[in-house]
């Protein structure tokens, strides 16, 4: 709201409650928009608070999943050396240059 918006609406205000009523309003009001505020507050606190946690969550199941890749991988290589398919290779390779 601009200055002269607010000056409309607190003439309209004055005209509709009465200058006696006004302290009272505008008090009501303050005490309004610091409830607004702290629940407002409260709000983006939890909000944060549970996205951390899906956060951790995510994070901690990345590492999982790359751990068990990496342990995947390390298995197949490992079977691929010890492997009677990697002797037959050493063998065709021995038996074509032999």
């Amino acid at each position: 709201m601009g200055g002269g918006e607010i000056i409309v609406v607190l003439l309209a205000a004055l005209l509709l409650f009465g200058a006696d009523k006004m302290p009272e309003i505008v008090k009501d009001l303050v005490k309004g928009m610091g409830e607004f505020r702290k629940v407002s507050n409260d709000l983006k606190r939890e909000f944060n608070e549970s996205t951390e946690d899906i956060r951790n969550d995510l994070n901690d199941l990345t590492n999982d999943i790359k751990q068990n890749a990496a342990d995947a991988s390390k298995n197949i290589q490992s079977y691929v050396d010890e492997s009677e398919v990697a002797k037959d290779v050493k063998d065709i390779d021995n038996t074509l240059k032999g």
